[in-house]
């Protein structure tokens, strides 16, 4: 038997230099494609899209923000405009970690869902990520197991957490920000400048 501390063995076609079961060694093997991939990562969710890239919202469509929290995440723009409300609040990391997991879902190729999963994992599960999501010892646990064979739904458990945390928490106080009363407010003053 092996002892509880004892990091558990590296799954199949993974190429650990170390006993790290998680990769995280900062061999040259592993940096390159750490950072191939950050990089490739980056360059989609940093910095936040201008109003160009992301079509402006209409006044229906931000009204319907106050709707539901579900109408508000469904909605790039709505996303786009929550995550910069997330960014003054320094809780953007749980944007950044659900739309993480979003983006791993949609992943077919086993090796990538291995590696996106080990960066999720290191970005934000990791307690030694300064970008760290909240999550129950529960969660952790469960993702901590699924980590050794990872999957496109090994973060379910904790991207509905954070999905809830943000829903409960942030959401109501987006609603009242400054921010979205002034898409509201332009919203009312187009609709009146149109009649």
């Amino acid at each position: 038997m092996s002892s509880p501390d004892a990091a558990p063995p590296a799954p199949p076609g993974r190429n650990p230099c170390c006993l790290c079961w998680c990769c995280c060694c900062s061999c040259s093997w592993n940096e390159e494609r750490r950072r191939a991939w950050r990089a490739s990562r980056e360059s989609r969710l940093q910095p936040l899209p201008s109003c160009e890239a992301c079509a402006t919202p209409s006044p229906e469509e931000v009204r319907s923000w106050a709707q539901s929290f579900d109408k508000l995440m469904h909605s790039p723009a709505g996303r786009s405009v929550f995550r910069e409300f997330l960014r003054t609040e320094y809780s953007e990391e749980n944007m950044l970690f659900w739309l993480a997991c979003e983006e791993l879902k949609a992943e077919a190729n086993q090796h990538v869902v291995d590696e996106k999963a080990r960066l999720i994992y290191e970005d934000y599960v990791s307690i030694l990520s300064p970008k760290e999501v909240s999550l129950d010892s529960r969660v952790r646990e469960g993702i901590n197991k699924k980590m050794q064979e990872p999957s496109a739904h090994t973060f379910d458990d904790a991207q509905l957490q954070i999905y809830t945390l943000m829903h409960r928490d942030s959401y109501p106080r987006f609603l009242s920000s400054p921010a979205y009363r002034a898409l509201l407010l332009r919203g009312r003053s187009t609709s009146s400048s149109e009649a």
